[in-house]
């Protein structure tokens, strides 16, 4: 169990070294190649410390990695936000957003696909501006009123993972008392609601219910998301968020555990389009 940062030095060191072995180089031999001391190759491929862009653009070069998918998903791991040329859009909010946070959008805005299960709320990324600002207002009471529109604000820039030209996958699962919870009263609820049938609609997003009558379930432990990424199916990771914080789970062990789960809930919800019916009708207030 980490935080963001180090689940990414772990996984880009466990990746470089991989790269190191296919192509054929010992530790020694590439610390050669690169003008380095051994150790400094041996820091980084454990993740005891952190590695410069140039750095990883120099290992991959030496190791003849050509991939540009694979150039740039390693390059966004050892991405830190005070390296400048290499600034993401959420990098001018670093002074309001915690670097878990962050850390959290660096991820979601490179994964190929994310598996969610939500217990309470509806998933960020199909949220609409007037439920993300009640549902800031509820948890984050005593922020001021300006930095509580500019945490709305990303939370709905984050969107934009689901209408890129390769859009993020995603497959969420809703408990039933999502839907059922006015936030932010029965207009803001209702158009939360229209929005979620629009977006279920979409080709690259699975939208499914788990009623109530599903009982007892492997999820009611809470809520979690599980991020899979482009070219490298060992870098998969589950975030567990808290309330000033979030968790990240990267053992292969945890990761089999919430995939059994995911899968489990998955399997005793509702299919797509009676989860639809579903959401049309408590929307109608049937």
């Amino acid at each position: 169990m980490q935080h963001g940062p180090a689940v990414r030095r772990r996984k880009l060191g466990e990746e470089l070294r991989r790269l190191r072995d296919l192509a054929g180089f010992t530790s020694e031999e590439a610390a050669g190649r690169l003008g380095w001391h051994q150790s400094k190759v041996s820091r980084i491929e454990t993740g005891r410390s952190g590695v410069k862009l140039a750095d990883v653009a120099r290992m991959l070069d030496a190791y003849g990695v050509r991939d540009p998918g694979l150039r740039d998903l390693l390059g966004a791991l050892a991405h830190t936000d005070g390296e400048s040329g290499h600034r993401h859009w959420w990098h001018r909010y670093r002074r309001l957003l915690p670097a878990s946070y962050r850390d959290f959008i660096s991820l979601e805005s490179q994964a190929c696909r994310a598996r969610t299960l939500e217990m309470s709320v509806v998933p960020g990324l199909l949220q609409t501006r007037g439920y993300a600002t009640a549902v800031t207002r509820a948890v984050l009471r005593d922020l001021p009123e300006d930095q509580l529109e500019t945490v709305v604000d990303v939370r709905l820039a984050r969107q934009a993972v689901l209408s890129t030209e390769r859009p993020l996958e995603l497959s969420a699962v809703l408990d039933e008392s999502v839907l059922r919870r006015r936030v932010g009263g029965p207009e803001v609820m209702r158009e939360q609601l229209e929005y979620l049938s629009l977006m279920a609609q979409l080709r690259h997003v699975c939208l499914q219910v788990l009623p109530l009558a599903a009982g007892e379930h492997m999820g009611l432990t809470g809520s979690f998301v599980i991020f899979s990424f482009p070219n490298i199916a060992d870098l998969d990771v589950v975030v567990i968020d808290h309330l000033m914080s979030s968790l990240y789970l990267e053992r292969k062990e945890d990761l089999k555990a919430y995939v059994t789960a995911f899968n489990s809930v998955q399997a005793h919800a509702l299919s797509p389009e009676k989860s639809l019916d579903l959401i049309a009708g408590i929307r109608d207030g049937a």
